[in-house]
């Protein structure tokens, strides 16, 4: 193919690069199929109208405006190598045109998911702690070290949301014989049941749960929405794992829940990250702390070029993305997720 025949792609992925998103070999096959023009994500609207002209696709979610969109009329598709979709663009504009948008996240599903069950284990059962006690000569022998430790086995578990994440989650919580209620309002009760999971209401699952997974996207219905009554309903005791973004947290009322020895809890997300240094959550006892490093595994970053250059390839040829997940129209412009600053 010539150089002048090749599609036009502009790449905008950032804080990712290509690199880290494409192997060695997927790079290779995207630069031989396509012209890759690497732009600022803050500034497309700079790029010269012959650039803008030619651009089959876009690789990231930069900001966008109506005009700057005008300027594309061979845009078919931008493909989202965030994770969640942005509130950053007029959707009704692109869905009227036609053009994908679609987002990659779902590579972050399983390991997420695995994190999340290590974190349930380690609150059930103290090894963190336990560890630490151990290097300072401060550890407590068998029965006398499991004196708040309890089984995940048969226990009753909540999961707050049900996409991609909360079916892998309950994918490898499956061989522990648990009750699995599930909360999520953007989803009829029948895809619940098909899954294999009771669905439940938010009352339900804060109430009759040993551990809590949340698993939902930040929305503009649910900022926030977890605060002082969900903590203060839960079982004394209970587990509470944040895995999928902090806004849908009050996180000075998880603190507080916490710190007054009503729940315990872990997280991957935080309301700033990196998280000052001077924060409480940093040295509260029964909380369990990852720096948002629970998905970024390199073999989930490297699926995100796989998935990308398969569904350019399908839509190369008139066919739809079938690889990443589209946006849907009802909901994408609820989306409130604050972009990663850190891979």
């Amino acid at each position: 193919m010539s150089e002048t025949n090749r599609p036009l792609v502009i790449s905008a992925p950032a804080p990712r690069t290509l690199e880290l998103i494409f192997s060695r070999q997927a790079l290779d096959a995207l630069n031989r199929r396509y012209r890759v023009v690497e732009a600022d994500p803050e500034n497309i609207a700079g790029l010269d109208d012959a650039t803008l002209a030619e651009v089959r696709y876009i690789i990231g979610q930069p900001p966008l405006d109506e005009r700057t969109l005008a300027r594309m009329p061979r845009l078919r598709a931008i493909l989202n190598v965030e994770s969640n979709l942005l509130n950053n663009m007029p959707y009704e504009v692109l869905f009227h045109r036609g053009i994908h948008v679609v987002t990659t996240g779902q590579v972050f599903a399983e390991p997420v998911a695995e994190m999340g069950l290590a974190m349930a284990l380690n609150l059930a059962r103290g090894i963190v702690d336990a560890d630490v006690a151990f290097r300072d000569g401060r550890e407590l022998w068998g029965g006398e070290g499991n004196r708040s430790a309890r089984l995940l086995s048969g226990s009753e578990i909540g999961i707050i949301g049900f996409g991609e994440l909360g079916k892998a989650l309950n994918r490898v919580l499956s061989g522990f014989r648990a009750r699995v209620r599930v909360y999520d309002p953007w989803l009829p009760g029948s895809i619940l049941t098909d899954a294999g999971v009771e669905p439940a209401s938010l009352e339900t699952v804060l109430t009759s749960s040993d551990f809590v997974f949340v698993v939902a996207a930040v929305t503009s219905e649910n900022e926030g929405f977890l605060g002082a009554d969900a903590f203060a309903r839960m079982r004394p005791g209970a587990a509470f794992i944040l895995l999928s973004r902090a806004g849908v947290v009050d996180f000075d009322a998880l603190i507080a829940a916490v710190e007054a020895g009503r729940i315990v809890a872990a997280s991957d997300v935080f309301p700033e990250e990196p998280l000052p240094l001077d924060h409480p959550v940093r040295l509260l006892p029964g909380f369990l702390r990852s720096a948002h490093r629970a998905g970024a595994l390199d073999s989930a970053f490297k699926k995100m070029g796989e998935m990308v250059l398969d569904d350019m390839e399908l839509m190369d040829r008139d066919l739809p993305p079938m690889r990443c997940k589209r946006a849907e129209r009802e909901t994408v412009a609820r989306m409130r997720s604050r972009p990663v600053s850190v891979n």
